[in-house]
């Protein structure tokens, strides 16, 4: 369990997680569904920064909310996703970036592009159908982050570590 990668997300707040859960439930097919619908920042941090990133973590949580939105939809190929924009998410990922660097695998290291993936592992054209179904009534809106949240890899399940919220 020591040996488990971490995973850091943002959580939703209220009311928004739960029309993503229900979205990710409808088009996600179930035996891959396995956690949650999430926002990752960092999705293979070594287990030996567990305590400095919890630090971090809620040092940042000692503030308000920080300010997203949901900017579009996202074509995965064999899934479908929302694109999100956040600045101060961005600021967040960032600061954590240049803390761990070195440590981190390509995929961490690369250009972040925020997403939350309701539809993941599906033939193209039914990807093809949800993403225009959505497209067909999107429009960009807020979305509200409650907090930060770090978990153990547990090779397909995630194990909650522990949520900061959000002051503020």
């Amino acid at each position: 369990m020591v040996g488990e990668p971490i995973i850091v997300t943002a959580l939703f707040g209220d009311g928004d997680n739960g029309w993503l859960q229900d979205l990710r439930r409808r088009h996600f097919p179930p035996e891959r569904n396995i956690v949650p619908a999430h926002l990752t920042l960092f999705h293979h941090l070594p287990p030996a920064v567990e305590r400095e990133l919890g630090q971090r973590l809620k040092s940042y949580a000692a503030v308000q909310a920080p300010e997203a939105r949901i900017i579009g939809i996202m074509d995965l190929g064999r899934g479908t996703a929302f694109r999100v924009e956040s600045e101060e998410l961005q600021d967040i990922r960032y600061d954590l970036l240049e803390a761990f660097r070195g440590m981190l695998i390509p995929q961490d290291q690369a250009p972040w592009r925020p997403h939350i993936t309701i539809q993941n592992k599906v033939e193209p054209r039914l990807a093809k159908s949800l993403q225009a179904e959505l497209r067909a009534r999107f429009e960009p809106r807020p979305l509200s982050i409650k907090g930060l949240a770090s978990w153990r890899y547990m090779g397909g399940p995630w194990q909650p570590i522990r949520e900061h919220v959000f002051r503020g």
